[in-house]
């Protein structure tokens, strides 16, 4: 799928609410969209199947971007998006598992998505269940200790049906640098490849890659804002939209 009508909606979105991280968003869109299109394989009929896969968006703030995403995907209506930041709508700035359809976990909280994917991970270990778990982290949630305390957990529980990917926009680098993030992972125990986190066929390549019996890292290297020359790499819009006035030139100019 052509993704321009997926942000301009979040641009359109984020516009009309005053809220929500557009850069973050098109950083992790085409990994979203590969995930949600041909790997999770959950629908909304079956979002409660006990064997499904399960998605964590540890970088809560990129909320926006999974709601466009489920909403393309029918796990709400047009209009339920289109309330985003609402007093009373249940899409917040972070995503509410006991709202959101569709969300597997109340996330914002940056290094708390990662240590939730490895309990879900080992839960279906232990339960003897063949689905999989993804998670989303940023680069500057690799600044926190729960990343690598659940790292080695995940790799000392041989947890083979765990995914993480790494959203390495590298907006992080300004307060510090990773370095070779990659070979982190795998100093942890983990197999890990890095990947064009913006070319769909690659995402789905290292999504469903079988695993040798360790925890995945795939390093997805990113754009931050990607598709939209005025935010891309921009610190200035980490949490900023456009006036309404700007908006109408905004839409025309993502790719």
């Amino acid at each position: 799928m052509n993704l321009i009508k997926l942000k301009q909606k979040i641009i359109k979105t984020a516009t009309i609410a005053n809220e929500g991280h557009i850069p973050a968003a098109f950083s992790i869109l085409d990994i979203l969209w590969v995930l949600y299109d041909r790997v999770l394989n959950i629908k909304p009929k079956t979002a409660n199947n006990p064997n499904r896969n399960r998605f964590v968006l540890s970088k809560g703030h990129a909320s926006i971007g999974l709601y466009v995403v489920l909403a393309e995907k029918g796990f709400m209506s047009q209009k339920t998006l289109e309330g985003f930041g609402k007093a009373d709508s249940c899409l917040g700035g972070h995503p509410d598992r006991k709202k959101v359809p569709g969300v597997e976990a109340s996330t914002g909280s940056l290094g708390h998505g990662l240590p939730m994917a490895v309990g879900l991970a080992l839960g279906a270990k232990i339960k003897k269940q063949k689905n999989k778990v993804y998670v989303i982290v940023g680069d500057g949630e690799c600044n926190e200790g729960t990343i690598w305390e659940s790292a080695m957990l995940a790799a000392h529980n041989k947890l083979n049906n765990l995914y993480c990917i790494v959203d390495y926009n590298h907006s992080g680098d300004q307060t510090l640098d990773l370095g070779d993030i990659r070979e982190k992972f795998k100093a942890f125990g983990w197999q890990a490849v890095s990947i064009d986190g913006h070319n769909q066929k690659e995402i789905y390549r290292a999504l469903t890659k079988k695993s040798d019996n360790r925890p995945v890292a795939i390093i997805a290297e990113t754009i931050k804002g990607k598709g939209l020359k005025i935010i891309e790499n921009n610190p200035e819009w980490t949490h900023k939209y456009p006036k309404l006035e700007e908006l109408d030139k905004f839409l025309t100019e993502v790719k």
